[in-house]
């Protein structure tokens, strides 16, 4: 396993930790049997995760790569991290705004 890949599954663990700190049945998408489609982290219902943890992350890349991977019906999400930083979530505005809407119900 390169340094850059297991660096990558190493932050999709601790981001699935600290998930399940939230209380959130969250794990690794493809710790189980590779590529097979699934997001970096599952556990989120709805939610397409693209885990990041970068030093200099390519945001616009990141967000068309968790797009383009989303499966119909969940919402593209990117959660990133850089070292000594807290953990930060971006995703494109109208589905931040039809998440929120749902949460106004």
């Amino acid at each position: 396993m390169t340094n850059s890949r297991a660096k990558g599954a190493k932050g999709e663990r601790e981001l699935a930790r600290k998930l399940r700190e939230y209380g959130y049945d969250c794990r690794r998408g493809q710790q189980y049997c590779g590529a097979n489609g699934d997001a970096d982290v599952v556990g989120l219902e709805g939610i397409h995760i693209e885990c990041k943890r970068v030093e200099r992350l390519n945001i616009e890349d990141a967000i068309a790569q968790a797009k383009r991977d989303a499966r119909e019906g969940e919402l593209p999400a990117v959660f990133h991290r850089k070292n000594n930083h807290e953990w930060l979530v971006t995703m494109p505005l109208p589905d931040w705004i039809r998440m929120y809407g749902d949460y106004k119900k």
